[in-house]
């Protein structure tokens, strides 16, 4: 369940009211008169399915109560109510695999940000990924991946792909295209001072590395991954029952892609700088047309799915 707390004109309380009631999946709704001071007007207050949040949401918005009030939303961890569990059954679809088309965007748009943090993390991995790649060493490939904030431009261009954003497309590829720059730039200076400390070598990059090789040496699995993972990225953004971690985690071989590249440019080894920016180059795409298509199935489904409620307000069936 979603709670939502509004803050509406007086003028437009009933117009709200209208709204929250005829909404399929929706209990607890109270107003408190007066009780907004900036903005002034009434307090509304009500709970919501999930799976019907985002066409309350959107009406809402429709009335314009975003601009001359307030829509706030809120998980509900735990409710223990008959009426909210009815709400539940009533509201068509289910609630996991509800999408709130609001809160990605919201979400997207922040993680999209070209930031001194998101820069910081991003060059941070791709330096332990560097490590990884010279000493052959999985974990720390696995490490640097999970460390990568890349994720978050990647959906925010799927997201912006589907709502028509093209703002949002151009500050993603902005953060994305930049941030790499900066990364494998920085990187490329530390695989040298690291070569300085005798801690990196050119022999222990050229040598046979059976647990890192497939880094730049891009085939079809890569694509096949990649796509993969951007469903899988998608899937955790959108899903109730899945956490952000796990579309953040999902780099695949971007980062260690990068890392590659960085310490092959520094000490002159072209063909596997070619190789790992192919490598880098075919995940980001993948990702990015899986979890574009990703989102369509998702909108075509909820689309779908709304189309079986009644217009006299009777959900259809959730058993099929």
């Amino acid at each position: 369940m979603l709670h939502l707390r509004l803050l509406v004109p007086a003028d437009r309380t009933d117009e709200v009211l209208r709204a929250v009631e005829r909404t399929v999946g929706t209990a607890h709704l109270a107003v408190v008169p007066g009780a907004s001071r900036d903005p002034q007007g009434d307090l509304v207050m009500c709970d919501v399915a999930r799976e019907a949040g985002d066409e309350l949401i959107a009406e809402l918005r429709a009335l314009g109560i975003d601009e001359s009030g307030s829509i706030a939303v809120e998980n509900i961890d735990l409710s223990l109510s008959q009426r909210a569990d009815k709400a539940e059954e009533e509201a068509p679809g289910e609630g996991a695999d509800a999408v709130l088309w609001e809160q990605l965007a919201e979400a997207t748009h922040e993680e999209s940000t070209l930031s001194f943090t998101y820069l910081a993390f991003l060059t941070l991995a791709t330096m332990i990924a560097a490590c990884g790649v010279v000493m052959d060493n999985a974990i720390l490939i696995v490490g640097a991946m999970a460390v990568g904030p890349e994720f978050g431009p990647l959906a925010g261009v799927c997201t912006a792909v589907v709502r028509r954003a093209p703002l949002l497309v151009w500050r993603s590829l902005v953060a994305l295209i930049a941030g790499f720059a900066l990364a494998i730039a920085l990187t490329t200076g530390f695989s040298l001072l690291m070569d300085a400390f005798g801690l990196f070598t050119e022999s222990m990059l050229e040598a046979d590395r059976p647990n890192t090789a497939f880094i730049w040496n891009p085939d079809m699995f890569s694509v096949v991954v990649a796509g993969l993972a951007g469903v899988a990225g998608m899937l955790s953004l959108t899903s109730a029952k899945s956490g952000l971690l796990v579309g953040v985690a999902i780099s695949v071989t971007t980062v260690p892609a990068a890392a590659n590249a960085a310490v092959a440019l520094g000490y002159g080894q072209f063909a596997q700088v070619w190789g790992s920016t192919s490598q880098l180059l075919l995940n980001l795409a993948g990702i990015v047309v899986a979890g574009t298509l990703t989102l369509l199935v998702q909108k075509a489904l909820w689309a779908t799915q709304r189309g079986r409620i009644r217009r006299d307000g009777t959900p259809a069936s959730k058993r099929f």
